[in-house]
């Protein structure tokens, strides 16, 4: 099924869309006393999974019982904001007509390829956001923002590791 809606996307200012990142964190600060980030909220999904299929040893480990004694899901602040990044991200697709269903590759590797390396891409970004005790959002925007100098550090970090990751990855997309 391809939903596309035009042959030329219309896309969002990055100045429009960084200001309404900032005043959403100023935001989010002021109503709910903290930065925004997005790793805990697997975490408590994870916990609560667990709760399901072995309570006791949910209720045992003393990492995952502090999610569990946020609440029920829809009363954790961080999954409402995952909504809320999923429904953003809908919205701004179908806005800027984008939305299709597809898979992005280079012809240089297979669909099948790009599909296994976007979840063990994913699967070492999660690990390492919870080995790090949070994700690159919660560092960079909330961190960044209060001006802590190892998020400053941090993130000039993760860009320029980025920025040379892609240099290497480049040759699968061309």
């Amino acid at each position: 099924m391809n939903l596309q809606f035009a042959k030329q996307p219309s896309y969002w200012s990055p100045y429009l869309a960084g200001l309404a990142i900032g005043l959403t964190l100023i935001l989010t600060y002021y109503v709910m006393g903290h930065g925004v980030g997005a790793s805990g909220a697997y975490t408590q999904l994870a916990a609560r999974m667990l709760e399901i299929e072995a309570p006791a040893h949910a209720q045992a480990n003393v990492y995952l019982k502090r999610y569990l004694e946020l609440g029920t899901l829809l009363q954790s602040w961080i999954v409402i904001e995952m909504f809320g990044v999923l429904l953003g991200g809908l919205l701004g697709a179908l806005s800027a007509r984008r939305f299709q269903f597809q898979i992005e590759r280079g012809p240089g590797i297979a669909a099948e390829d790009r599909l296994v390396f976007a979840l063990l891409g994913g699967i070492l970004v999660g690990f390492g956001s919870r080995l790090a005790q949070g994700c690159t959002s919660g560092q960079a925007l909330s961190g960044g923002a209060v001006l802590a100098v190892g998020s400053w550090f941090f993130t000039l970090a993760f860009f320029l590791g980025g920025y040379l990751f892609a240099r290497v990855a480049r040759r699968q997309w061309r």
